[in-house]
């Protein structure tokens, strides 16, 4: 029978779901391969033909690894906590989890007819119960753990409560707040329970603490800095304001350096490995304390360079900064006032990125220099950001082109401190040339002699340190919203609590509305009744979305009946499947997600639950598929108005127009269905149209796939028409997996040709199996092994387009040569099978092998020898002119080529009974006969 692909391809994904053809067990004599995809958030819309373009490549890699023999891991689940289903709730009253369900549901059909070979016994969703219990427990562990400097590493929170009843704080190096007491056993000892809380909450790895925060009063909640676009959330556009709460935070601040130091061992993109090397920003440097000219207090900052404290001319603090109040001055105070009602305005990664913009305020309060007692002004900016360092900044404007900037738009001073300083606008590292002068201490010193004097006089005057700083920050911790992780916290006295693990999971409560309560609490304080032993409030905001994403990875490797245990995941499965061997998503996630997951796992490595300290031991970021829009060009008439006529693109230059997004759904080739265009909106109903050549060709532009744009394409469309397989191809015929491109259907074509003609490989005209038992000629062996050689090379390095297109001409040779070879056809189906596994599984089939059993085959060995050339087609010319081809072995000395190209038939027929004059043979090249 002909390629029939829909009933082929049904059939085979019916068999791989009943027969569990991917389920895999957690021990075996293979290696071990783990695969993995960022998995997604379920939305309303579905599957794009974008969004299946890492999962496809992952899918050709699991596939291949089990050819190759290793037991592989391959799952998949969903992200399913979130903002939009929270939207959609408050709009329609509909409880998330039915449109989670219904959005997963609609997931789980597009995924299952691309024929991914998911172990889908492991499917795992955040906002599942049995799987949120464990994100609980692991936010339990982190409350109940400290880090500990000089073992660098995370411990129990009882062996720092052991070292306090030993021998008081002393001693104690640890990451922590840095309010923390002094006290001795004794004074440990009889502190209250409430205050010893208070204490050891200083020093938990997870903690409350009055943050400045994006606040978006429209949606209700906090919002991370990647979700705030322009001062606006990026879901909605509501406006974003700077806000300060009470929030849970995480000390990922703790593993700052280890998660630099592991970046030198995963085999990572470069770029987005820097990404993250620059969010957590090493820096070394010192600590300066500059006391207030009036009261007490001082101002404390981080520098780099602190060989310029001579040149600091006025100090900036973030209009945040505890000390703004108490700073300004009674005259300064509307304007002050002003400036932090206009900053509340513009979010973080606003603040940072507008280095253009100069403005400020004065306070009216003044530091001084604890180094010459210099009186120095102290502004507020928005440059400087209250969680970043201290908050404060000293300003050098003879040696910073930001500080120069301020300090020439509010008519500071700048002090010249070298001798060879230069125009600042021209060179912005002036400080890095010439010696100090005029500076007490380091009179003469270059700035890399200068620093570790200053440091030390610092230290001697109590004023400064040498430190090193980091730029990242704890991360907030929590969402003011209702579809989330419930916090398995309650309070006693104003502190936080955690309930027993027992009592896990803390499953969310129902409520009326998915709205804040009109008193402004979170949604979850209108749960009725909601208390902990009827007594004590429950924490009201919920985790964020990234808790569940940070280590879904290990509740896949528990099976799904080793996940009635009372473990995260066996011991057993986390010492086997170690880590994640080949993880694939998106750059978007570098200092997001992809941060947040090596922080838990080297948390959860500390306390001794895992065995790898980095989860993803190698890293591949797919590219974008973009959409290709197409356009109609509307006519506008001599008012500017629109008219009812659309001109073809190649005549829109003779008119005054207006491009208009067209859906690509009703374009092929370019060329517009015109009824579908009239049924497209009620108002081009009575559309005219000015053709060329009897057709309205669209105009073309690749932009981003999106509804608005109407250039998103459906899977479910191009599998209907074309097959699941001619769409994984496809998708990987476009380009590099890395390398953003257009989609464009017009291609797609070729792809499903192209399966027709290796289908006919196996049939005669008829469509009746024709199968050759026959040993195979060296040209089909040598197609056949160039074919096996070249894939296997490409899957090893995710080069996917290339091997596409060597399928290709593989066929094409073999269809030339008329190779219905069985030794042939079966190890083409298997090299094959990673790309099209349905149309191999049925050939594999009809090549007289068990169903299903094609996952499970050997990849072919490729045997060079097959490629050896040992013939060569000799071009034969007569007196110069080319005549024809002989094939001649290579072996044959030259006068054994002459003879026998004379002796063959038709050169003699060339040759016409005449004697040759001369024969001259070049081995390998040419034989030129003269007569």
């Amino acid at each position: 029978m002909d390629y029939q692909f829909r009933d082929l391809e049904k059939k085979w994904q019916q068999f791989w779901a009943e027969n569990r053809t991917y389920k895999v067990e957690n021990s075996s004599e293979k290696p071990k391969y783990y695969v993995l995809d960022m998995f997604p958030y379920p939305s309303g819309a579905g599957l794009h033909v974008g969004h299946p373009l890492g999962y496809i490549a992952s899918d050709i890699f699991a596939r291949y690894k089990r050819l190759k023999g290793f037991n592989v891991l391959h799952p998949m689940g969903y992200d399913s906590f979130g903002l939009p289903a929270e939207q959609y709730a408050i709009q329609t009253g509909q409880h998330p989890a039915i449109t989670t369900e219904q959005n997963i549901n609609t997931y789980r059909r597009q995924l299952d007819q691309i024929g991914f070979s998911f172990d889908w016994s492991r499917e795992v969703r955040t906002s599942d119960p049995s799987y949120y219990k464990w994100t609980q427990w692991i936010f339990m562990q982190l409350f109940s753990s400290w880090y500990n400097l000089e073992a660098d590493k995370a411990e129990r929170i009882e062996t720092l409560v052991e070292r306090f009843e030993k021998t008081g704080s002393a001693g104690i190096k640890a990451v922590c707040d840095e309010d923390t007491l002094n006290f001795t056993s004794e004074e440990w000892k009889q502190m209250s329970e409430q205050k010893q809380q208070e204490e050891l909450l200083k020093y938990r790895l997870t903690y409350l603490k009055e943050s400045t925060v994006n606040w978006c009063a429209a949606l209700g909640t906090v919002l991370a800095n990647d979700e705030v676009k322009d001062g606006v959330s990026e879901r909605g556009g509501y406006p974003v304001e700077q806000k300060k709460m009470m929030q849970w935070s995480m000390r990922i601040t703790a593993y700052a350096d280890r998660l630099l130091q592991g970046l030198d061992t995963i085999d990572w993109p470069e770029p987005l490995k820097e990404m993250q090397r620059n969010w957590i920003g090493k820096s070394t440097g010192a600590s300066v304390k500059f006391p207030l000219e009036k009261g007490e207090g001082e101002i404390e900052v981080f520098t780099t360079r602190v060989d310029t404290i001579f040149g600091v001319t006025f100090l900036v603090i973030a209009p945040e900064h505890e000390l703004v109040a108490s700073l300004t001055t009674a005259g300064q105070k509307q304007e002050i006032e002003s400036y932090i009602a206009q900053t509340k305005k513009k979010s973080e990664l606003d603040r940072m990125a507008d280095a253009k913009t100069v403005s400020g305020a004065f306070t009216g309060s003044y530091a001084l220099n604890p180094l010459n007692g210099q009186k120095i002004p102290v502004w507020i900016a928005d440059y400087v950001l209250a969680g970043y360092g201290t908050g404060a900044v000293m300003a050098v404007p003879s040696g910073d082109q930001r500080d120069w900037l301020f300090a020439r738009h509010f008519n500071l001073p700048v002090i010249q401190i070298l001798d060879a300083q230069k125009d600042i606008e021209a060179e912005a590292d002036a400080t890095k040339e010439g010696r100090y002068v005029n500076s007490d201490f380091i009179d003469g010193l270059t700035y890399q002699e200068a620093i570790p004097v200053l440091i030390q006089k610092l230290e001697e005057l109590g004023a400064g340190k040498a430190k090193i700083q980091y730029r990242i920050r704890d991360a907030i911790f929590g969402r003011q919203r209702y579809w989330g992780e419930p916090v398995p916290v309650y309070f006693k006295d104003g502190l936080p609590y955690l309930i027993e693990e027992s009592e896990l999971p803390l499953l969310l409560p129902e409520i009326d509305k998915y709205l804040p309560t009109e008193s402004g609490e979170p949604p979850l304080g209108r749960a009725e009744n909601w208390k902990y032993q009827d007594e004590y409030e429950y924490e009201l905001s919920t985790m964020p979305g990234w808790a569940g994403s940070s280590w879904y990875w290990y509740r896949y490797m528990a099976s799904q009946s080793e996940r009635a245990e009372d473990v995260f995941a066996p011991q057993s499965a986390i010492e086997y499947w170690k880590d994640v061997d080949l993880y694939i998503g998106g750059s978007e996630h570098a200092t997001g997600h992809l941060l947040y997951s090596r922080f838990w796992n080297k948390f959860l490595k500390d306390l001794g639950y895992v065995v790898e300290e980095e989860p993803f031991k190698k890293l591949i970021n797919q590219g974008m598929i973009q959409g290709r829009s197409n356009f109609v060009y509307r006519i506008i008439d001599e008012e500017g108005k629109g008219t009812n006529t659309f001109v073809s693109f190649g005549l829109k230059d003779e008119y005054k127009t207006s491009a208009i997004h067209v859906d690509v759904n009703i374009v092929e080739n370019d060329v517009l269905d015109l009824e579908k265009f009239k049924k497209f909106r009620p108002e081009f109903a009575n559309a005219e149209f000015i053709l060329e050549s009897g057709k309205y060709v669209c105009g073309v532009e690749v932009e981003k796939m999106s509804k608005s744009k109407f250039n998103v394409v459906n899977p479910d469309d191009i599998i209907e028409r074309y097959g699941a397989d001619t769409l994984r191809l496809y998708e990987m015929f476009l380009g590099p997996l890395e390398q953003s491109k257009p989609w464009n259907t017009n291609g797609i074509e070729g792809v499903f040709k192209f399966l027709r003609k290796f289908w006919k490989l196996f049939h005669n005209d008829k469509f009746e199996l024709n199968l050759s038992e026959e040993e195979p000629t060296k040209a089909e062996l040598k197609s056949l092994h160039k074919i096996i050689r070249k894939v296997e090379d490409d899957i090893e390095r995710f080069s996917f387009n290339t091997s596409v297109s060597s399928f290709m001409i593989c066929v094409n040779e073999l269809t030339e040569l008329k190779c219905n070879k069985r030794k042939v056809l079966e190890d083409l189906v298997i090299v094959l099978g990673p790309y099209a596994p349905h149309i191999t599984e049925e050939l594999w089939t009809l090549l007289g092998n068990q169903p299903g059993t094609l996952s499970y085959a050997s990849y072919p060995k490729f045997n060079p020898d097959y490629l050896v050339e040992d013939e060569f087609a000799y071009p034969i010319s007569i007196n110069g002119k080319m005549k024809m081809n002989l094939s001649i072995s290579l072996s044959l000395e030259p006068a054994d080529i002459e003879r026998f190209v004379l002796e063959n038939s038709d050169v003699q027929r060339y040759l016409d009974g005449k004697t040759p004059k001369k024969v001259v043979v070049v081995k390998g090249r040419i034989v030129n006969i003269v007569v």
